[in-house]
């Protein structure tokens, strides 16, 4: 079992950046895929990013070249750097984790999930 606690998350006015941490217990993150997921009210829990245990990355088309994920495998962390954030970009967001990854943008994917913190951007 992986236990994911996610933190970082706040108010920010659009054009601002924030660090969301996901720090993971009980297993080693390094053999995990992660990915972070958003959810939006009324709306479907949506991929945002994704690192493999390789180190590749993905990412959703909104997102690129403002957001990037890392791992940083000694602290058991993943870290989502999220830049240039836009009102759109709020939501709460999830960390995941992943044992053998297939198609990173469907949560069916991801078995463990932390409990999310919320984005709130002001335009």
């Amino acid at each position: 079992q992986v236990q994911l606690v996610e933190s970082g998350g706040g108010l920010v006015q659009a054009g601002g950046s924030l660090r969301l941490s996901c720090a993971a217990s009980g297993r080693t993150l390094s053999n995990y895929a992660m990915g972070w997921f958003r959810q939006a009210p009324g709306k479907e829990r949506e991929a945002v990013a994704t690192i493999r245990r390789s180190g590749l990355t993905y990412y959703v088309d909104s997102v690129k070249g403002r957001f990037t994920i890392s791992r940083d495998n000694a602290k058991n962390t993943v870290y989502l750097q999220m830049n240039s954030l836009r009102p759109e970009d709020t939501a709460v967001y999830y960390c995941a984790a992943a044992e053998m990854l297939g198609l990173w943008v469907s949560p069916g994917e991801y078995a463990y999930w932390g409990q999310g913190t919320q984005v709130t951007v002001s335009s």
